[in-house]
């Protein structure tokens, strides 16, 4: 027999399990499927999430777990491979699996692409960096270098500048020509240095950043790097219940109402799965609208029945 939820939540992050909470503490069965993947495990701690600031995030979502487990919420490690949509929406699992649910909560976040540097990939997290306001503290009045991938490079040069002033902007796969003039004033006045020439690898010390080599052979000694990855949405099951998508810069990602409500009825998205810059507490906030929305519709559709019985 097929078992059945008031609500199945496709993610385990912060945005997945703040929605699930709700719905626990709202007596409604939930069930949490989670692949176990978090846009965030790189980093070994969290910053401006008010309460929590510089908490791992692994210790971050155990007490998630713990939390939602309180009011009943059943949590499955395990991925959706698909979703159908009739009466209600059978969920198929990797396992075998296969649930019902009335309502459905798609936290399935993004994954980032990174630069293909050597070095990069394994740094990343460490002193190979995409967020000042992550970890701009942290590394504050180190020397900085920014990797370009594309003329939008110079905002994230401009924008860390804040917390260091020894700034390199290598440009990398970028011709300076690229730059408008409005680019270069700004850099110049941030006193960020630009830096032609493709970068080959980075340089590491004792398992730390030391520098950055360009392929014409020379170093420059900087400690931090920052490098903006790719970031590409999880929007797979999304597409296929037929959600309609929007383009952004940065992707294709769900229309959704102020409560994250997707165009397809009875299907919330909340956290990276709407946008590639929800920070955790953006995405907690959002699985809480996305789960109290869903009370509320619920209990109306309930209501709306027993008046026409």
């Amino acid at each position: 027999m097929t078992e059945k939820y008031a609500v199945v939540v496709v993610g385990g992050g912060a945005a997945g399990l703040s929605a699930a909470l709700v719905l626990g503490r709202a007596r409604h069965r939930t069930l949490v499927v989670d692949a176990g993947e978090p846009r965030n495990a790189p980093a070994a701690h969290m910053q401006g999430y008010l309460s929590r600031d510089g908490m791992p995030p692994a210790e971050f979502l155990a007490a998630g777990r713990e939390e939602i487990a309180r009011y009943g919420v059943e949590l499955v490690r395990d991925r959706v491979v698909d979703v159908e949509r009739g009466e209600d929406f059978a969920v198929v699992l990797a396992g075998g699996r296969t649930v019902r649910a009335r309502r459905l909560v798609v936290a399935t976040g993004l994954k980032d692409e990174l630069p293909a540097v050597p070095g990069v990939a394994e740094r990343f997290g460490r002193d190979v960096l995409h967020c000042p306001f992550c970890h701009g503290w942290e590394v504050r009045d180190q020397p900085f270098g920014v990797l370009a991938t594309s003329p939008a490079s110079v905002h994230q040069a401009l924008m860390v500048s804040q917390w260091s002033k020894d700034v390199r902007l290598f440009l990398h796969t970028v011709d300076e020509a690229e730059l408008s003039d409005e680019d270069l004033r700004r850099l110049a006045a941030a006193r960020v240095d630009v830096v032609p020439g493709e970068v080959a690898e980075l340089v590491v010390e004792d398992d730390r950043l030391t520098g950055v080599r360009l392929a014409d052979g020379s170093a420059h000694a900087r400690s931090v790097l920052f490098a903006a990855p790719r970031p590409v949405p999880q929007t797979g099951l999304l597409e296929r219940l037929g959600a309609e998508l929007h383009e952004t810069p940065f992707g294709a990602y769900p229309v959704v109402d102020a409560t994250g409500l997707t165009t397809v009825p009875g299907v919330w998205a909340a956290g990276n799965a709407i946008g590639f810059a929800e920070q955790v507490v953006h995405a907690a906030s959002g699985g809480y609208r996305a789960a109290s929305a869903i009370v509320g519709d619920l209990l109306m559709t309930d209501l709306d029945a027993a008046v026409q019985v």
